[in-house]
């Protein structure tokens, strides 16, 4: 697969401080939405789900808004092969993000205004990744990751 458009045309270049701030402020939601996800109840007996959502999801969460990079965009070589780009983000831990809608509804112990909110927090932290992914200069300079920030600080009761 190639891509319709040449090599210059993406945009991964960073641009002098403008993007220090917007990836803090990025780091800081997750930082936020994760003290958030670590509030909730837990589960009225142990359970893996519980143990979950007090552990590894909000170390994901917190990690991924952490260690966003636009560097790692999608791009393309000079033979013209498209390389897809992480956005900074493990896959394991895109995977993990991936699983909350399916593991948040064996959380019956949370109520649908947190069910709700948790999913919300999952979709903008994955939705800021593709944003660096696909196009990070547009994503950093037209407000559209502090955007998602923000999402995930409504989701997250944090706003």
């Amino acid at each position: 697969m190639t891509m319709p458009y040449p090599t210059a045309l993406v945009p991964c270049e960073l641009w002098e401080g403008e993007a220090a701030a917007v990836l803090a402020e990025a780091a800081e939601a997750g930082r936020r939405a994760a003290a958030w996800v670590r509030s909730l109840p837990g589960p009225p007996v142990p359970s893996p789900v519980g143990a979950w959502l007090a552990g590894e999801l909000p170390d994901v969460v917190e990690a991924v808004m952490g260690g966003l990079d636009p560097q790692d965009c999608d791009h393309m070589a000079p033979d013209g092969r498209v390389i897809g780009g992480t956005g900074g983000a493990d896959p394991g831990m895109m995977e993990a993000l991936a699983a909350v809608a399916g593991k948040a509804a064996e959380a019956g112990w949370l109520t649908p205004d947190q069910h709700v909110r948790l999913l919300a927090v999952a979709s903008a932290v994955t939705g800021a990744v593709q944003l660096l992914v696909d196009d990070p200069g547009t994503a950093i300079r037209h407000g559209l990751l502090a955007r998602q920030c923000a999402v995930i600080d409504h989701a997250a009761g944090t706003d």
